[in-house]
């Protein structure tokens, strides 16, 4: 399913963006989760200065 996903994003407009992850500590235990979004190209180093 993955090679199906990123194949689809390719094509036409998908290439205007891209998948970041981020890793994010919480608060209530400590331990680290990492978030997944798929963000504009143009938005990639607002994102991870957030």
């Amino acid at each position: 399913m993955a090679k199906k996903a990123v194949a689809t994003l390719q094509k036409g407009a998908g290439k205007a963006y891209s998948k970041v992850i981020k890793m994010v500590k919480s608060e209530k235990t400590g331990s680290y989760t990492f978030v997944e979004e798929m963000v504009p190209n143009d938005m990639v180093n607002d994102y991870f200065k957030k």
